[in-house]
């Protein structure tokens, strides 16, 4: 049957929320249908006069792909305009008619430089944590004509995936009474200085629940036991190999530099050693040099080479691709290098750069898509098409990892989800992974305390 389907129970009970309020933020996780919610909660906005037209701030991919297709299906009456592309496309979207803008969180500073916001007196911020430095320049672009939007909606799955500071940013561009304008006053009552010199601050006893307690009159929160039963089991499985050659690890780890026959890898301090030993559990590592630009002085040319020393992890990515039988399956990267190998090792792999690779993911046409969490964490309906993930390397961010993985566990799943996350024993795989549990704690804390 065709028509306009209908919100679930629990997702209606959000659109109340949110018609019902000037500023609300709406915290719920991947596959709850929160561009769902936020559609039909504008669209009766707008029919009320309540907002005479609403711009939607997103992720790029986000703002091409997903909004114009969940508009299509649940407000078709609505008309949106996608401002993507060149400035003159972007330009022809707010000079359209319609009701609801659409664009990325890239391009706030060229619509705040042409003053471009002063149509709008409504405003959704999908994935609300694109917003969390308070000293950013996205931000300060915001918040620079934020008091022309009366109606202020936060959208977001990941509200404090890396701590309780993420909060403040969030919490100011929405409505500046939950929080207070200064993010200084904020630090002093929450949390404790640790080191005057580096700004290290670390949250108060109790400081997270007092947070959440404070913001919880304007906040609805969507815990997955609501709409669980409307979502397959997600299955996460730890497979683990061995380095075949642990020497040049050890040697990285210890001296902060590895010679090999032919080239060399350094580390020039300690944040770049953790790169390169996340490099080194998947068995290579980039032989990085640079040199000055003879035709721009003061600037350097940089190169990358990478040198390969192991293949352990990767062997062990063919032993679970060929042991799920070439089912469809998503292989998350985080280095261009590991995309380099799944191209030389699967010629049929796809992108998302891919012509219409979505769409032919979704109708069971691509075996092997390579996903970066960076470019497919948010909105993306990746479910319809396969129920099998693979992280051949982790991201630090909680709020990656949850959203990439959320990309296959989401409303309209029918299987269940199966997560092979790939570890390299005794190397700093481990600790990444111990780092994603950590902060799934601290999210878990902030979620009870808003109940």
């Amino acid at each position: 049957m065709g028509g306009v389907p209908r919100l679930r129970a629990y997702q209606d009970e959000a659109a109340d929320f949110i018609y019902e309020r000037d500023r609300s933020l709406i915290l719920a996780s991947v596959g709850a249908g929160k561009t769902a919610i936020g559609l039909v909660a504008m669209e009766a906005l707008l029919q009320d006069s309540i907002v005479h037209r609403f711009l939607v701030l997103a992720p790029k991919r986000v703002v091409e792909h997903v909004w114009p297709a969940e508009a299509a299906k649940w407000t078709p009456k609505t008309r949106v305009a996608v401002a993507s592309g060149t400035a003159a496309q972007r330009f022809a979207a707010f000079a359209s008619k319609a009701p609801v803008v659409v664009m990325g969180y890239d391009n706030l500073q060229w619509m705040m430089e042409n003053a471009l916001h002063v149509s709008f007196d409504g405003v959704v911020f999908d994935e609300l944590t694109r917003l969390k430095n308070a000293s950013g320049k996205r931000f300060k672009a915001v918040l620079a004509g934020i008091e022309r939007f009366k109606v202020r909606i936060g959208l977001t799955g990941s509200f404090t995936s890396n701590g309780l500071e993420d909060v403040f940013g969030q919490c100011k561009v929405v409505d500046q009474k939950l929080l207070g304008r200064s993010k200084g006053a904020f630090l002093q009552e929450y949390f404790v200085l640790l080191n005057r010199d580096y700004g290290d601050w670390a949250p108060r006893v109790g400081s997270l629940e007092r947070v959440m307690q404070r913001i919880k009159p304007s906040t609805f929160l969507l815990e997955p036991g609501e709409y669980s039963d409307t979502l397959p089991p997600l299955r996460i499985v730890e497979m683990r190999c061995n380095l075949n050659d642990r020497a040049p690890y050890e040697k990285m780890k210890k001296d902060f530099a590895v010679e090999f026959p032919d080239a060399s890898a350094v580390a020039a301090n300690a944040a770049v050693v953790t790169q390169k030993l996340q490099q080194m559990s998947s068995g290579f590592v980039y032989d990085s040099k640079r040199w000055p630009n003879p035709d721009k002085p003061g600037k350097w040319l940089t190169s990358q080479t990478p040198v390969w020393f192991d293949t352990a992890k990767f062997d062990l990515l063919d032993e679970v691709l060929e042991g799920n039988q070439r089912a469809s399956t998503i292989i998350v990267y985080n280095f261009q290098e590991e995309l380099a190998e799944l191209r030389r090792r699967y010629p049929q792999l796809q992108t998302l750069d891919d012509a219409d690779a979505i769409g032919r993911w979704n109708a069971g046409k691509i075996e092997l898509l390579a996903l970066h969490p960076k470019s497919a964490s948010h909105g993306l309906n990746l479910q319809f098409g396969g129920c099998r993930m693979i992280f051949l390397s982790l991201p630090w961010s909680l709020e990656l990892y949850e959203q990439t993985i959320g990309r296959l566990h989401r409303s309209g799943q029918k299987h269940d989800v199966w997560v092979y996350v790939l570890l390299t024993n005794k190397s700093i795989d481990e600790k990444v992974w111990a780092a994603l549990h950590d902060k799934r704690a601290i999210s878990d804390i902030a979620i009870e305390a808003l109940k």
